[in-house]
């Protein structure tokens, strides 16, 4: 079995290809990248156990017969700070749904697995607990990058349409360490902001507000269990690791670090608190297992001694 992960050098992928690695069952696993992060640090030290192979392409520009052929397809290149999805809205639509349509048609083309990064952010503001049937008009995604991850979930219903061709992943907001690590994100961010001593930043409306979460440990063991139990079905699955709120994040890196706090204004910040159901994997026989005190104590122990 080959695999192929775009976007291999990021904060989610330098986890995942290593996890993979580790696996008996993976013939060789190809990694594309188009290096505009420079993560070079994320391809150091592999596991031997399966051959990799790197690939620096721009999956927006380049032609489908650059793309190796693969049995899976682990697409995850995207442009992903949400934030900042308002202020490069433009560069965000052309790069991020051009890769993706490429990915799409290169796996019809090659009869080949799409598994699909999206993202939880597409259910916007939510008064209950919401799972993978919430409607259409239910959904009420609050950035462009949430806009385009339901448009890309589109196009993949719309062009895959024979049997078990795909499966689309809404994950949580991920935290945990990784050679790739990035501090974009909620957790990590406050993490970095914690061990260089400077105030946490959070929006004002978002303290006391919930939000579904998703550890790096979760996601990795997820695909394998995918793989391995062939549930690539043309379905939808929550990837979440915990509902949490804010305050709760915040009262675990204070067990750590010393923590204040600097509320902060956002184009976005009228978004409600919302839980993600994610039962629908859990029965396929998923376990999720993250501790997320311990893979913050993990970020946070790497980043010890910034703030001597």
């Amino acid at each position: 079995m080959k695999i192929l992960i775009t976007g291999a050098l990021g904060h989610i992928g330098s986890s995942l290809l290593r996890y993979l690695g580790k696996s008996n069952n993976i013939e060789k696993i190809y990694l594309i990248d188009n290096l505009v992060t420079q993560r070079y640090c994320s391809i150091y030290n592999l596991p031997d156990q399966t051959p990799y192979s790197f690939l620096e392409l721009d999956l927006a520009k380049c032609a489908l017969e650059d793309i190796p052929k693969s049995d899976y397809i682990i697409h995850l290149a995207a442009k992903t700070d949400a934030a900042q999805s308002s202020k490069y809205e433009k560069e965000f639509y052309l790069n991020n749904l051009e890769a993706s349509k490429k990915i799409i048609n290169f796996t019809k083309k090659n009869n080949s697995k799409l598994i699909f990064a999206s993202s939880t952010s597409v259910y916007g503001p939510q008064s209950e607990l919401v799972d993978e049937n919430c409607s259409d008009k239910e959904l009420n995604p609050q950035s462009p990058y949430a806009d385009i991850k339901l448009k890309e979930e589109k196009i993949i219903s719309d062009i895959l349409t024979v049997k078990n061709a795909y499966l689309i992943l809404r994950l949580g907001t991920i935290y945990g360490f990784a050679p790739g690590i990035r501090f974009h994100t909620a957790v990590n961010k406050f993490c970095f902001q914690a061990s260089l001593g400077h105030p946490l930043t959070i929006w004002k409306t978002a303290y006391e507000q919930k939000r579904p979460y998703l550890g790096l440990s979760d996601f990795n063991s997820a695909i394998l269990h995918i793989i391995d139990n062939d549930l690539v079905n043309n379905q939808i699955y929550n990837l979440v690791s915990h509902n949490m709120k804010v305050r709760e994040i915040v009262e675990i890196i204070k067990q750590k670090c010393e923590v204040s706090i600097n509320y902060v204004n956002h184009a976005i910040m009228n978004q409600l608190s919302y839980e993600v159901s994610n039962k629908r994997l859990s029965n396929t026989g998923y376990k999720f297992c993250s501790n997320i005190k311990n893979e913050i104590f993990e970020i946070l122990d790497n980043l010890q001694n910034l703030n001597e």
